[in-house]
This record gives C-alpha cells, structure tokens and sequence, in this order.
C-alpha cells in the first residue's frame, strides 16, 4: 500500500466532500467519474467502469462469422422495399 495523505472533509454546498491531490489522481488513473462503496470502515474510491469497452472488437468478430444480420428486417413488406425513404 502507498503513502498516506492527510486531509480535511470540506463543506460543499449541503454535502461534504474531501479535496484529492493531484498525484494521487494522477497515480490512480482516476480522471472524471467515480465509483465509491463502503468497506468495513473504510470508503473506496475507484474509477468508474466505463460502459462500452470491448464493443468494437465483439462487433468485428461479429461482423467476420456474419452474425451481424438486423433481426428487425424478418418482416420487411414490399412498401419497405419501394416506398420507405431514409
């Protein structure tokens, strides 16, 4: 585990919050959004996962066993067909 930094829960607005030093963000990776929960007696402070990752790379391996077909075009009638304009 790394050095401890001591410091002050601060007021904000009607909520309470701690000021995180630079290095430390820099050291964590920790960069917008957060994720806290409560351990024991301790509070844990993690960088929120981030939604999407890895999607790219299942869509291309979708696209290459060609399992990439829209299940919504099954019942396409023939107004689709000729008629329907994007």
């Amino acid at each position: 585990m790394g050095t401890g930094i001591r410091t002050r829960i601060v007021r904000i607005g009607n909520s309470q919050g701690i000021r995180i030093p630079k290095p430390l963000l820099e050291q964590s990776g920790i960069d917008t959004e957060v994720e806290i929960e409560v351990q024991d007696e301790c509070l844990i402070v993690r960088a929120a996962s981030r939604s999407r990752i890895g999607w790219d790379k299942a869509f291309a391996a979708m696209a290459e066993q060609k399992d990439d077909i829209l299940l919504d075009d099954v019942n396409i009638t023939e107004w689709d067909r000729t008629e329907w304009k994007w």
